[in-house]
């Protein structure tokens, strides 16, 4: 069993990345496995919707990690997707990213849990949170929740620290994650439902 951790900041040992490793932490002591794979400080090509991984499975784009994602994500029993807030939104990476990674592949993570950590100065955080957990609940993906909204607030990583109320968040988040790959994975768990085919409704005729 094993959860896999984004970090979608530019910034690998920053303020997402500590939020994350206490998640980590949390998931760790209850006995399940855990991986942070960091995004990357470089530019993240926009999903183009050019459909050429509904043939594949994988994005065209093959020059940074959204591939090496996709095949984590499969073997992996949880996802926490974390990101700093920018403008009330995560950050541009993470949402290219993240719809690359979901386009036409989500299929392969339903019913697998997730949760989102955004990291935030002051302000913005809930919208951030908002966003990030839309990716889930389009993909019949349980969403994770914790004792309060997963945020943690500060200016670095020190500050991060300080925030004593977020960090408590972030290892109830952990540990709920943890609970719950459990339960689903337990002999003699029920088998997911059976999904229906898909039904597009279009309003313009």
């Amino acid at each position: 069993m094993g959860v896999l951790l984004i970090n979608g900041s530019p910034n690998k040992h920053g303020c997402t990345y500590t939020a994350l490793k206490e998640v980590a932490g949390a998931i760790e002591a209850a006995g399940v496995g855990s991986e942070i794979l960091h995004i990357g400080g470089s530019p993240v090509q926009d999903c183009t919707a050019c459909g050429h991984c509904r043939e594949t499975g994988y994005c065209v784009f093959g020059d940074d990690a959204v591939n090496e994602c996709v095949d984590k994500l499969k073997e992996a029993d949880g996802l926490v997707v974390g990101s700093p807030v920018y403008y009330s939104g995560p950050s541009g990476s993470v949402c290219s990213f993240m719809d690359r990674l979901f386009f036409s592949k989500s299929d392969k993570y339903a019913h697998k849990p997730a949760a989102a950590v955004v990291s935030c100065r002051r302000a913005g955080a809930t919208a951030a949170f908002d966003r990030l957990n839309k990716y889930f609940s389009i993909s019949c993906m349980p969403i994770v929740t914790s004792q309060y909204w997963n945020m943690v607030h500060g200016n670095n990583p020190d500050e991060v620290r300080q925030d004593l109320e977020g960090l408590q968040i972030m290892r109830t988040l952990g540990a709920n994650m943890a609970w719950l790959i459990k339960c689903i994975t337990a002999r003699g768990a029920a088998p997911p439902p059976v999904r229906e085919a898909r039904i597009g409704t279009n309003f313009i005729r």
